[in-house]
């Protein structure tokens, strides 16, 4: 007998917050397998995130911008403190790592078209370059992992900036991983592994053990690289301030800050849910840290890049206003190009998920085809259309920004700062360094 929410009202049933259902069938599901549970997608609670802010339009105090007729710039410039050609891109949002394994090599070649239609860049990911991802990609970005796959300097020097990561919001201090089922044979010879075993990466570098060895480290790179391309490095949010600095004082051009809302292929999902601190707490430390060093927003400084739970136009402009110089999506794009779509209902039913819900990315049955080695469900996915729809995505994300930077008076996207904002609880205006809507009160520095 199934009970419905009425039912239960009348017999008085209330359920725990503690061991709620969820937690019940966790515990049950542990108990039954013995295993913990793994899964892709980022943290699913509750977080002060970005929805938690409000812009303050221009009324009487300020001077709007007229839509139609004053422009507002989108481009930037990344990567201008040591490269000989940082990069220059017309809108400030950017394609997240994401790899081939984790991804079809049609996904990859849908991301790189959308992504240059706009100008803007794409990234690697773990697993190292494919044709399909470089050809279509105008700006590709090389991500330089701990696992090291598919690693070769050939590739570094065919990309247009290297990203050292560091670590990733949704697994900070943890490796990725990738089922057996979905390394296939061009995915195993490109990693250099056993086909269909299951592979775990390194959770930290090989050849370093901190700083002091990754200054070493991205001199090889701008060496190998002839000091043409930008280095990034990118860090999952936790112990931001300080992880921020130690990259600056490495070498870094730029820095990207992956907050725990940022998804993942595969991992624990415990890990997912409690290691590492949301976007919104994370972006006012790194900026801090930058403005000690000086090099945030100079003409010869570092670019902050923000990502983790980046979706609307809204969310561009908030990072924006916070400090940030760009954002970078990676869940918003593959729901662009068609992932957890309605035209896939009764696929995902099959699976036992529904469409919004699916996150087993790491079992390579996605019924859109984007996160599946499987040939006959990556047929599903036209990359030419899915490029279409991510350049549509992101067009509509670049509009909205400009749309709030004009009403704030900003002739730049990039000219939204954190008095243009203000939060609506107490836990995001101390996150965001933000006032109480309606005070000027910011939790943490006084009345």
């Amino acid at each position: 007998m199934s009970f419905t929410s009425d039912d239960r009202s009348r017999l008085g049933l209330r359920e725990s917050a503690t061991f709620d259902r969820a937690t019940i069938a966790g515990i049950q599901r542990a108990a039954e397998t013995g295993v913990y549970d793994i899964r892709g997608w980022g943290a699913k609670r509750a977080l002060p995130h970005f929805d938690d802010l409000l812009f303050l339009g221009a009324s009487m105090s300020r001077y709007p911008l007229e839509g139609y007729r004053e422009a507002c710039g989108t481009d930037v410039v990344l990567g201008g403190r040591n490269a000989k050609f940082p990069l220059r891109l017309d809108i400030p949002v950017t394609i997240a790592g994401m790899s081939f394994g984790a991804l079809s090599g049609r996904a990859k070649d849908a991301l790189g078209r959308g992504a240059s239609e706009v100008g803007t860049s794409t990234t690697t990911g773990d697993g190292g370059m494919t044709p399909e991802e470089r050809g279509q990609s105008k700006h590709l970005v090389y991500q330089y992992l701990p696992s090291r796959y598919g690693m070769n300097p050939d590739d570094l020097r065919k990309a247009d900036a290297i990203e050292v990561v560091l670590g990733q919001g949704a697994k900070p201090g943890g490796g990725g991983m990738l089922l057996g089922q979905k390394i296939s044979e061009r995915v195993a010879g490109m990693r250099t592994l056993p086909q269909g075993i299951d592979q775990r990466s390194a959770s930290r570098h090989p050849d370093w053990t901190g700083p002091d060895d990754l200054t070493i480290k991205i001199l090889e790179l701008r060496e190998i690289t002839d000091w043409e391309k930008p280095i990034y490095v990118k860090v999952g949010a936790s112990r931001t301030y300080y992880d921020v600095k130690l990259a600056v004082h490495a070498g870094a051009d730029v820095v990207v800050v992956d907050g725990m809302q940022g998804g993942t292929a595969a991992t624990q999902d415990v890990f997912i849910e409690h290691v590492g601190i949301p976007t919104l707490a994370a972006i006012p430390q790194a900026v801090q840290a930058l403005q000690e060093l000086g090099v945030h927003r100079k003409p010869d400084g570092v670019q902050l890049i923000v990502s983790g739970g980046i979706r609307t136009g809204a969310d561009v402009a908030k990072a924006l206003a916070l400090g940030a110089d760009a954002v970078a999506i990676g869940t918003a794009a593959l729901v662009a190009l068609g992932d957890n779509h309605p035209r896939w209902a009764a696929e995902y039913e099959k699976l036992g998920s529904a469409a919004g819900f699916y996150d087993d990315y790491q079992d390579g049955r996605d019924p859109a085809g984007i996160s599946t080695q499987d040939p006959q469900l990556e047929q599903r996915l036209d990359p030419v259309e899915g490029g279409r729809r991510l350049a549509n995505y992101l067009r509509v994300l670049t509009m909205e920004a400009q749309t709030i930077a004009r009403a704030c008076g900003k002739a730049h996207v990039t000219h939204l700062e954190p008095e243009d904002l203000v939060a609506l609880t107490i836990e995001s205006a101390a996150m965001a360094r933000v006032p109480l809507a309606g005070t000027g009160w910011i939790p943490g520095q006084g009345l």
